[in-house]
């Protein structure tokens, strides 16, 4: 799996620290909510988190100061955080993150953390048991192994990609509405009023993606890329196909994992491969050109690279998920 080690030393982050706070304004770099810098300090480190919270915290977003650390569009799986990213999650109110392999550097940052009140919100731990292993399904092209790695007892991996499943949204925005009443409880009763209105609009879409995949008779995806997607597919009883696990640092394809997809489109008598956002889409063609069928090539948005260009130009959680319905819609239909 696509492994990320890095580590954040005490003393780093001790002189990170002052010379940030001796420096400089203190305004972020990162994309957040204006404010007046009295309100809530709230860190998420990706996009799906940053907007939940927007969502919940309704009307008072504008006097929280809400930072969304991977707003470049850097892939979950490569972000390293910064010195300045990791001072403002020592300093937060509430931290939100995702607790998978990816983000190992957190346990380092929280160590460090100065505010020893600080509400945190793993989502990996918000799922418990819940939480799926990764899945390394028929076809799928695995990775070698780095030497000294295989020399250590294996560990299980779970999958990261939870934001995928709308019902576990539900639970990821029902803690962070607890997370704030507790922090904010002046203002418990707008939290509580619009976490109600936001699960209504997550429902509704839950309810169009489950009668979509209930009168289709398409039950398969087939990906000619990562699949990220597995919470998303379980939820709807859906099987799968794909060239690499979500995780994967992989870019090409073997011919043996190339074929295997090919061969499954032709079994399936599929019409579509999907790939996912940023994809170059080679693999994909590669998979249509040697099966020989004349499929389309369509793309499901992972949410996991949406930038601060995204974000103004209106990107949401739910904007981007109606979208992947629209794919779906249009393909399945």
């Amino acid at each position: 799996m696509f492994r990320k080690k890095f580590i954040i030393s005490a003393v780093s982050l001790s002189l990170a620290a002052s010379a940030l706070t001796g420096c400089g304004s203190g305004s972020s770099s990162k994309s957040g909510v204006p404010g007046s810098g009295d309100g809530l300090k709230i860190v998420c480190t990706i996009f799906p988190e940053y907007d939940w919270v927007k969502e919940i915290l309704g009307s008072h977003a504008d006097s929280a100061d809400v930072t969304y650390l991977l707003d470049s569009g850097t892939d979950l799986h490569s972000y390293q955080p910064t010195a300045d990213d990791i001072l403002q999650i020592s300093t937060c109110d509430i931290f939100v993150y995702v607790g998978g392999e990816s983000e190992k550097w957190v346990d380092d940052a929280l160590n460090e953390a100065v505010n020893k009140d600080m509400k945190v919100i793993s989502l990996m731990d918000v799922l418990g048991d819940s939480a799926k292993e990764e899945e390394l399904k028929e076809g799928m092209q695995g990775e070698e192994e780095e030497e000294e790695e295989e020399e250590e007892e294996e560990e299980t991996e779970y999958d990261e990609h939870v934001w995928l499943s709308l019902n576990n949204a539900k639970l990821f925005c029902n803690e962070i509405e607890s997370a704030l009443e507790a922090a904010d409880p002046d203002n418990s009763a707008d939290y509580r009023s619009e976490l109600e209105s936001y699960i209504s609009e997550l429902d509704s879409l839950d309810s169009s993606f489950r009668s979509l995949f209930e009168s289709s008779s398409a039950k398969t995806l087939v990906f000619g890329d990562r699949f990220p997607f597995r919470y998303f597919t379980d939820d709807y009883g859906l099987d799968y196909y794909a060239a690499f696990v979500g995780c994967s640092a992989e870019t090409e394809a073997s011919f043996e994992t190339i074929a295997f997809l090919a061969d499954k489109i032709d079994e399936l008598g599929c019409d579509t491969v999907f790939t996912l956002e940023n994809s170059d889409k080679s693999i994909a063609e590669t998979i249509i050109s040697t099966s020989g069928r004349n499929a389309d090539i369509a793309e499901l948005n992972s949410l996991q690279s949406v930038s601060k260009d995204d974000i103004d130009s209106g990107a949401s959680y739910l904007s981007l998920m109606q979208k992947n319905y629209d794919v779906l819609k249009k393909v399945l239909d």
